[in-house]
């Protein structure tokens, strides 16, 4: 079955392991190099970039927004989220839930320009990005879009990749065939993750999921 590492990203025939650096960061799909439509996403992008400007915060729970009685959480990291806080959840509830939690307020101008530097990286690989918000965007990579000629797969994992070491936060991809399933391929294996969703599964996923698993409702 065609597989790629995920940190050396070099793609190879089949096997658990990357046969060049040994790492387990395995991505194996039938249909890996022939899907060309990603939807890739920041994870917890303002807090993630809260952590990376301030290490002392990297394994603490943190929260972006404002307080007070009538603040909303605008996101909540990953280690804050395991105690219930969400986006859009109003402070004080957020804050019941995990007492323990920092809250640093937004700074959008910071914010803006960590997005532009990861959208140049992504304008390496195509010129056909669709953003969707300041941490997320579409990529159209078939061949006659893409400015290296690799599989998208490969193009997307190098994406990750260079996100992570140049720009210093995660990013999960979804790989399918049109928009629609990439973003839900996307959301599959959060933080840090890579998700293909193929024309032979697709239906089969869809039947499974309720009706809010769709982008949108």
């Amino acid at each position: 079955m065609p597989a790629l590492c995920r940190d050396c990203c070099r793609p190879f025939k089949s096997g658990d392991d990357c046969p060049r650096c040994g790492s387990a960061r395995v991505l194996a799909h039938p249909e890996l190099f022939d899907l060309t439509v990603a939807h890739l996403d920041c994870d917890a992008f303002y807090a993630s970039v809260e952590k990376r400007d301030n290490p002392a915060l990297v394994d603490r729970p943190v929260i972006v927004g404002h307080g007070g009685g009538r603040g909303v959480v605008t996101t909540a990291c990953y280690v804050a989220r395991k105690f219930g806080p969400r986006s859009a959840m109003p402070m004080f509830k957020a804050l019941e839930l995990c007492p323990q939690a920092v809250v640093v307020p937004p700074d959008m101008a910071k914010y803006k320009t960590v997005s532009a530097d990861i959208r140049a990286l992504l304008l390496k690989a195509t010129p056909l990005i669709e953003p969707l918000s300041l941490d997320e965007a579409y990529l159209d990579l078939s061949p006659e879009h893409r400015l290296v000629d690799r599989p998208a797969a490969v193009l997307l994992a190098r994406l990750a990749r260079a996100i992570e070491r140049q720009v210093g936060i995660t990013v999960s991809v979804g790989l399918s065939y049109n928009k629609f399933l990439a973003k839900l391929a996307s959301d599959r294996d959060k933080p840090r993750g890579f998700a293909v969703i193929g024309r032979a599964e697709a239906e089969q996923i869809l039947a499974a999921l309720p009706v809010k698993a769709v982008h949108g409702i």
